[in-house]
């Protein structure tokens, strides 16, 4: 880790500002070249910090991230720089920028064949189904006598009951320095989903979510909000007009949702359906279907683009919903839920959001099954409530958006 930024500094911080040194001594003690430097440490350490904790989350290609970590960190440091009127190098900052991307892109391609992702098995307990988890070479163990030539990581169901061989090849692993994981801990950290199997101490413990980092995040959404509102409001007054020529209707859609804290409240979208369309029981008519025949020709641009969602930014100022967070269900819908699955209503311990973690991984589902997959989805994003997390949201819907993935 230490190696990956000190080459990545004299990389992109100490080569720009050699090579400018070279072609005119006269810059090495000038204001603009401390600044430049200063500047460009700041953005590609705190880069670097980024890239590293979102390349810990599962499901991410880490070298997909590069680039936006690092445009994000430069892009925030040198327009403050350009903010205060500070005399500053456009080629060097350019430069570093730039050299940073090539080297973690150019590392991590090294990385990738010299350290190969390879998990040993340990058999007995709930191991089984791991070797179904792509993203990993799977090796597992026969005996506790076998030699493994390379492996990065055991994993073992430590609350199995294995024998006193097995025992003492887990010591003797976690002695030699090899980690050593507890199956249930890998399987989270690489699907990206957390199972609730009954109540205990430690799993609740462990899904409270940060106290401080809550008030954070919910000054932070009322301040973009009102900016949205604010920036937006001629897009958000076009779109209502265009809704209102479209079919008749009013503009907004309103419904109420389960939220935060178990408390139900009033949602508001652009409307992207037809008044009076036949429907079924009130459970039926509260799903979205694939291809569903209520949604009108405006309704499947909007609902793909996302600009339905806008208003919903009106709810985020009333404290009754977040940017990021499980997405909300429908009253009737979070009953239904309720009375099927175990803990769903714990996922209610954060608000709500327009976008979120089961979103971006698996899209709009509705049917029990897989609403229990997105609960798996919702705990994980509960239990490692954190910036990193949702910066990795913001960055992956912005993918979601431009594919249109999970739209219905």
């Amino acid at each position: 880790m230490r190696f990956q930024l000190l080459g990545g500094l004299t990389f992109a911080i100490l080569l720009p500002a050699l090579i400018r040194i070279s072609v005119d001594p006269r810059v090495i003690w000038s204001p603009n070249m401390q600044i430049t430097i200063f500047a460009a440490f700041v953005a590609h350490t705190s880069g670097y910090m980024l890239y590293k904790r979102i390349g810990n989350f599962p499901g991410v290609a880490a070298a997909g991230y590069i680039l936006p970590t690092f445009a994000l960190t430069y892009g925030l440091v040198f327009a403050t720089i350009f903010f205060f009127r500070l005399d500053y190098s456009r080629f060097q900052a350019a430069a570093s920028f730039i050299q940073s991307t090539v080297w973690y892109f150019g590392l991590g391609l090294v990385t990738r064949r010299l350290d190969p992702h390879r998990l040993a098995i340990i058999p007995g307990g709930d191991v089984d189904k791991l070797e179904n988890i792509a993203g990993v070479s799977w090796h597992r163990i026969h005996s506790p006598d076998a030699v493994v030539e390379y492996a990065s990581g055991v994993v073992a169901d430590l609350r199995a009951d294995l024998s006193d061989e097995w025992e003492r090849y887990i010591a003797d692993r976690a002695l030699s320095g090899t980690p050593v994981y507890h199956v249930k801990q890998i399987r989270e950290s690489l699907t990206g989903r957390v199972e609730i199997e009954h109540l205990s101490e430690n799993t609740l413990g462990s899904l409270n979510p940060n106290h401080a980092y809550l008030k954070i995040k919910q000054a932070f959404d009322w301040i973009s909000a009102l900016v949205v509102l604010t920036v937006f409001s001629p897009l958000l007054v076009f779109v209502a007009i265009v809704v209102k020529i479209d079919s008749p209707g009013p503009a907004l859609f309103r419904q109420k949702r389960m939220g935060y804290g178990g408390r139900p409240y009033e949602v508001y979208k652009f409307r992207t359906m037809k008044l009076g369309a036949p429907i079924g029981d009130e459970k039926e008519a509260a799903i979205t279907k694939t291809g569903d025949a209520r949604i009108t020709r405006l309704g499947r641009i909007l609902r793909k683009s996302r600009i339905d969602e806008l208003p919903q930014a009106f709810n985020i100022l009333r404290g009754e919903m977040s940017w990021i967070g499980p997405r909300p269900e429908a009253l009737v819908l979070s009953t239904w839920y309720e009375a099927e699955l175990p803990f769903y209503r714990y996922r209610h311990i954060v608000r709500p959001g327009i976008t979120g973690w089961a979103q971006v991984n698996q899209g709009h589902v509705a049917a029990v099954d897989d609403v229990l997959e997105k609960l798996h989805y919702d705990f994980y994003y509960i239990k490692n409530f954190s910036p990193w997390l949702d910066l990795l949201i913001v960055f992956r819907t912005i993918k979601t958006v431009a594919t249109g993935f999970g739209a219905r």
